[in-house]
């Protein structure tokens, strides 16, 4: 830490968006920028701090400057009770909408922060779009953070510059995406609803906004790295006229000895052979009904495959669960595993008995599926995920699509058990298989080899800094002329 001397550090203030998938990234970017020497301040609400303080300690005790600012989201002034602080707390469409307006609120709040503490960067998320305007008023350089792809960046930019979408007569009429590095083709059932039509919700004003607020930014960080995607991500520059530094995977960073081993599930898969386990998991948001859950279970069933299933549903006692065929967890004992509620993914995917992955295609999940050598049978949900299919199962070619076709915010499109059963055999057994299983290692071994120093994403990284350190040099010059 010491090499650096004062004059040459650099303060950063991260404002990550109030959601896991969101937040999570971000908090590894900023431990990353405070051990190599760079003072941090992260804004958040007072719900994650208990989580931050525990996440950020290691990095703290090593003697890296890091801090935390607490805000406050005006969740009276658009209707929501007091102590709505995260995304995953609106459990209903409506809600959500409310959240974002809140945090549309945010402005006066960050205002202050960047007047009193006036860092050399911002890096703030998507959703807020405003705060490059706020950046702008005290000339600090605004990065922006997605925590997508490239790929996924470079089909939502040309989908808000050409409007594709709007030349077909269907929305299940594909049609091919302009101005491409590859033929990829796409249905407007596959894009966000606030793609398809401007359907006046406060998602579709931010999303607007945060399309215009891009081409004015300073630059764009992507949790990714080069040898996953490198077309789209000499191509995503050029589409902006703004710089992307890819600086990922972030996760593999601060790979730590956790406590995770002594977890019972990894206990459990102890006893399994390599590549024999399914593993099955949705993120946080995406929210399945009872139908849709019965559907899994026996698909996964009629697989004879081996699986652990992750389900977002608290068990109650003495109460029936209507998702669960008659006997189902008698039948599956040894051979299949229900955990309710979190599990800790990135231990399950590294497991050697872990040979597929079902999953809602979110960029965390599916940067950690690639890192720990796992195919997957993709499974989009909303969000951008449809686009990150695309990359795993046509460009990457290290997946199997389970054949959801439509976006559906919070419940997926309904799947049935026998496309499940027949994708999930797809993914475990037979040469292509095989072939997925060889071709996602190779990139595993350069996600690490990435993240190294003198790897393309340390590289990029080290580039970024220089950038700040030359963008302080000239505003300080420019303050000393005037």
């Amino acid at each position: 830490m010491g090499s650096k001397t004062h004059h040459q550090q650099l303060h950063v203030i991260f404002f990550p968006f109030m959601a896991q998938g969101h937040l999570v990234p971000t908090i590894d970017m900023a431990k990353l920028f405070a051990s190599k020497g760079s003072k941090v301040t992260i804004l958040t609400t007072s719900h994650f701090i208990p989580f931050l303080s525990e996440s950020i300690q290691k990095v703290r005790d090593s003697g890296a400057q890091i801090n935390i600012l607490t805000i406050r989201v005006p969740t009276a002034e658009v209707g929501l009770p007091d102590g709505f602080e995260s995304l995953s707390v609106a459990g209903t469409p409506e809600m959500q909408q409310k959240f974002f307006q809140a945090c549309g609120k945010l402005g006066p709040q960050l205002d202050q922060i960047l007047e009193r503490y006036r860092p050399d960067c911002l890096v703030a998320d998507m959703f807020f779009p405003w705060a490059t305007d706020v950046a702008a008023k005290f000339g600090i350089p605004r990065l922006l953070f997605h925590g997508t792809c490239h790929f996924s960046l470079c089909v939502a930019t040309i989908m808000f510059t050409h409007k594709p979408h709007e030349k077909v007569s269907s929305d299940s009429e594909p049609f091919i995406i302009p101005n491409f590095p590859d033929q990829i083709e796409i249905t407007r059932d596959q894009l966000a609803e606030f793609v398809r039509y401007d359907n006046g919700s406060e998602l579709t004003r931010v999303i607007k906004a945060l399309r215009e607020a891009e081409f004015r930014s300073y630059g764009v960080l992507v949790n990714s790295f080069y040898e996953l995607e490198p077309a789209y991500a000499d191509h995503y520059p050029k589409l902006l006229g703004r710089k992307a530094w890819h600086i990922g995977p972030l996760f593999l960073y601060d790979k730590g000895i956790s406590d995770s081993n002594e977890n019972g599930c990894l206990k459990w898969l102890d006893s399994k052979k390599p590549n024999s386990v399914i593993y099955v998991s949705f993120g946080s948001i995406a929210n399945f009904d009872d139908d849709q859950l019965m559907e899994i279970a026996t698909g996964l069933e009629a697989s004879g495959q081996q699986f652990v299933w992750v389900v977002r549903r608290e068990e109650k006692e003495g109460v029936k669960e209507e998702w669960l065929p008659e006997g189902y967890e008698e039948r599956m004992e040894g051979k299949g595993l229900i955990l309710r509620g979190w599990a800790p993914q990135v231990p399950i995917l590294e497991h050697d008995s872990v040979g597929g992955f079902v999953t809602h295609c979110g960029w965390n999940s599916t940067l950690e599926s690639v890192c720990a050598g796992v195919p997957m049978v993709t499974w989009p949900v909303s969000a951008e995920q449809f686009n990150n299919e695309k990359l795993v199962t046509q460009i990457l070619r290290i997946g199997v699509e389970v054949g959801a076709k439509k976006w559906k915010l919070l419940v997926g499109d309904f799947v049935k058990r026998d496309a499940i059963e027949r994708a999930v055999s797809r993914v475990m057994e037979g040469e292509k298989a095989e072939e997925m299983r060889n071709r996602v290692k190779g990139l595993a071994e350069m996600a690490r080899s990435a993240v190294k120093e003198g790897g393309s994403s340390m590289l990029d990284l080290n580039a970024l800094f220089d950038d700040l350190r030359s963008a302080r040099i000239a505003r300080d010059s420019i303050c000393l002329h005037n």
